[in-house]
């Protein structure tokens, strides 16, 4: 079953792989994302009457609650104080070197020091003195240095593992940046490129991190037969509650960008994407837990380990669903608060197309966890029970028989075989 999947996995790669990404009229629109960012370093940073910059103040007591004592320029709602202006050189670039004024007004939620790196964005097409301004903060070395902690607690404790691990993320970057984004900005269909390149993935992360076995195996066709159930019941409701994908400003300036890419395709391939790496979880721990289970009770039938590891399952049953729910809802708390604010009516704010589009995508993702422990820990059962290169253990093999002349040894006892003393039996009074 596995070998004509990664045949046609493989096939498809070679399909649909991008030669590139389809070329605007020009290089860069000049507008939100589309835009080439330099890096940057601000060099000077002086405080300036607010009147004599054009910046109008925000009134007392605006946005909940005024500057409180002590707090810093910019912190908190409402802020009062002078206005700054940024002094900012590029030192990337054509125009390296060059510098540019910008104005922080009080109530900027982002602060600025003299001598912090930061990003700015090019517009070749405004005013010379508009065409660079900041959008970022440079977080290079703090993201660079998370990085290596967290791969030296992965490997310090993972060990040979946990190298295999970090080479399969590296692998399932590879796969989404050089693949699945190219080929979707290309003009391929999102749902067909998530279901190659998220299967690429699973295949090389779980048979490079757990090794080409049998468990191994029935983990990746217990994660396909999900991913299957995930896309059909996705493509179902998505259709029926007539969703566009199309409910913030990036998905709307991609679809400015580039008009043949399928939004509501795009909105499904995340569907699947997010659900792999929980599926992949899900499968591997059930699949373990067999095999334990197994090794435990060589002699218990395929329904015995099936209903001893579902017990196991159960309980990440729950702890997983939560997980995910809790993990759309943490993402969506911005959007939640606004509804908040404006008192809207729960039925309402349900079903609206941002709301409805996170709960069907968090329904789908957990309904297809749920079935991948039930049909994983089956396969499991029956796989490992039907594997008889192995013998029991504390079975002797089988003695073969005794050559001419020679007479018949009996068989060991069994402690003598594992090199015991057999004990003599105790005296009754």
């Amino acid at each position: 079953m596995l070998v004509p999947f990664a045949v046609a996995v493989l096939t498809g790669l070679v399909v649909l792989w991008p030669g590139g990404a389809p070329g605007h009229q020009h290089d860069h629109s000049g507008l939100g994302f589309d835009r080439p960012t330099f890096g940057a370093r601000i060099t000077k940073l002086v405080e300036v009457d607010c009147e004599d910059v054009n910046v109008r103040q925000p009134p007392a007591g605006s946005g909940g609650g005024t500057q409180q004592q002590g707090a810093a320029p910019g912190e908190g709602s409402g802020a009062h104080g002078p206005c700054r202006k940024a002094t900012v050189e590029v030192t990337e670039g054509k125009d390296a070197g060059r510098t540019f004024t910008e104005v922080v007004p009080p109530d900027a939620t982002r602060s600025y020091e003299a001598g912090q790196k930061v990003v700015v964005a090019y517009s070749e097409k405004a005013p010379r003195e508009l065409q660079y301004s900041v959008i970022d903060t440079n977080r290079d070395v703090p993201m660079v240095l998370l990085a290596a902690v967290f791969a030296v607690v992965v490997v310090a404790i993972g060990r040979l593992r946990g190298v295999l691990a970090l080479a399969g993320l590296v692998i399932s970057f590879a796969v989404l940046t050089l693949f699945i984004l190219p080929a979707i900005l290309q003009g391929s269909n999102p749902l067909v490129v998530a279901v190659v390149g998220g299967s690429a993935i699973m295949l090389a992360t779980l048979y490079l991190c757990h090794g080409l076995s049998a468990r191994t195996s029935v983990a990746v066709l217990g994660t396909l037969v999900s991913l299957l159930l995930i896309g059909l019941l996705g493509s179902l409701f998505i259709d029926w509650a007539q969703l566009t994908g199309n409910t913030d400003d990036q998905t709307g300036l991609v679809h400015g960008l580039y008009p043949g890419i399928e939004i509501r395709g795009l909105l499904l391939a995340g569907v699947l994407i997010g659900s792999l790496g929980v599926l992949d979880d899900v499968t591997v721990t059930q699949t373990s837990a067999v095999w334990e289970l197994r090794e435990a009770d060589p002699g218990a039938s395929w329904v015995k380990i099936y209903r001893s590891a579902m017990r196991i399952g159960r309980d990440h049953i729950a702890s997983v669903v939560n997980t995910l729910v809790l993990a759309y809802a943490g993402a969506a708390l911005p959007l939640l608060l606004l509804f908040s604010i404006a008192r809207s009516d729960v039925t309402m704010v349900a079903t609206s197309e941002v709301v409805a589009e996170e709960i069907i995508r968090t329904l789908v993702g957990s309904i297809g966890l749920v079935a991948s422990v039930p049909v994983t820990t089956l396969l499991a059962a029956l796989v490992v029970s039907a594997d008889r290169s192995r013998p029991a253990v504390g079975a002797a093999a089988p003695a073969g028989p005794p050559a001419p002349g020679e007479p018949a040894v009996p068989a060991a006892p069994a402690a003598a075989r594992r090199g015991g003393r057999r004990r003599k039996p105790k005296r009754q009074s």
